[in-house]
């Protein structure tokens, strides 16, 4: 009997990719804190999950043509990014909080470890299975 993957690690992999990627956006946002007019983006972490672990929620995309855009070519991903909104407005247009982006930041961090962590377990149960343990 072959092992599926999928079936045994759940949306542990997706969460772990999406945990990734937004940790690359919120350090682009930390890393452009001075950067006239550039605007702070993220992601909607729940609403991408569901789209990559099954859901049809936005990620039904069909190409048609030879110059549709697939899934992969939007933002590198096919990640939606959404912007920002201040509680503060910048004189130069920058909508980045280093306050806000570090505390997003640091929760990503903390559900990434959470994430791995439950990803470490799952590979540690297939192994033990696969030893008859």
């Amino acid at each position: 009997m072959a092992i599926n993957f999928e079936s045994a690690l759940g949306v542990k992999e997706h969460a772990m990719r999406l945990r990734a990627h937004r940790a690359n956006m919120l350090s682009s946002n930390l890393a452009n804190v001075d950067t006239p007019n550039y605007k702070a983006r993220d992601m909607d972490f729940k609403a991408e999950l569901q789209a990559l672990s099954g859901g049809a929620l936005k990620k039904d995309l069909r190409t048609n043509h030879s110059m549709h855009m697939g899934l992969n070519q939007l933002d590198g991903a096919g990640f939606e990014k959404l912007y920002r909104v201040p509680q503060q407005q910048s004189i130069d247009g920058n909508t980045v909080e280093e306050h806000v982006e570090h505390a997003e930041f640091m929760r990503n961090s903390l559900e990434f470890q959470v994430g791995f962590t439950l990803l470490n377990s799952s590979f540690k149960g297939l192994s033990k299975a696969l030893r008859g343990e």
